[in-house]
C-alpha cells in the first residue's frame, strides 16, 4: 500500500469532521438567530444543511426532514427559492440593525459600510425566486 493510499481514509475523516464541525456551528448561530435580533437564521440554516450534506448525512437527513428548517431547505435545494415571509423578516432586522448601528456605532462610516452590506444582502435576496407548490 502506497503513502498516500494509507493517509486517504484519515485525510477523507478530517475532511467529513471539518464539514460536521462547520454544519454544527452554523445550525447552533441558525438557531440562535431565531431569537437574538440582527442575527440572520436562513443564512446559517442553509450553510449547516451545505456542510452537512458534506460531513454528515445524517444530520442532512435530520435537517432537511426538521418541521421548521425542512420547507425552507428543500425550497432553496429544488430552485434557489426563498419564501416571501423570510425575505420580509430578513429586511426587517436589517432594517432594524441599521437604525442599531447608526445609534451606537462610534464613527458614522463604520455603520455606513454595514448598511450597505446589509442593501446587497437584501437586493440579492429579493432577487431570489420565491418557492412553487410543494411536491406531496
Amino acid at each position: 500500500m502506497s503513502e498516500t493510499q494509507r493517509h486517504k481514509p484519515a485525510r477523507h475523516r478530517l475532511v467529513r469532521a471539518f464539514w460536521l464541525s462547520v454544519a454544527g456551528i452554523c445550525l447552533v448561530l441558525g438557531i440562535i438567530g431565531i431569537v437574538v435580533p440582527g442575527l440572520p437564521t436562513t443564512p446559517f440554516i442553509l450553510l449547516a444543511a451545505f456542510a452537512a450534506g458534506r460531513g454528515s448525512e445524517r444530520l442532512h437527513a435530520w435537517m432537511r426532514n426538521h418541521a421548521r428548517f425542512g420547507p425552507m431547505l428543500r425550497d432553496w435545494e429544488r430552485e434557489g427559492a426563498v419564501s416571501r415571509r423570510a425575505k420580509c423578516v430578513a429586511t426587517a432586522t436589517m432594517l432594524a440593525s441599521s437604525v442599531v448601528l447608526f445609534l451606537i456605532s462610534p464613527r458614522w462610516w463604520m455603520a455606513a459600510i454595514a448598511c450597505a452590506t446589509m442593501f446587497i444582502v437584501a437586493i440579492w435576496l429579493w432577487l431570489r425566486p420565491e418557492p412553487g407548490p410543494r411536491p406531496e
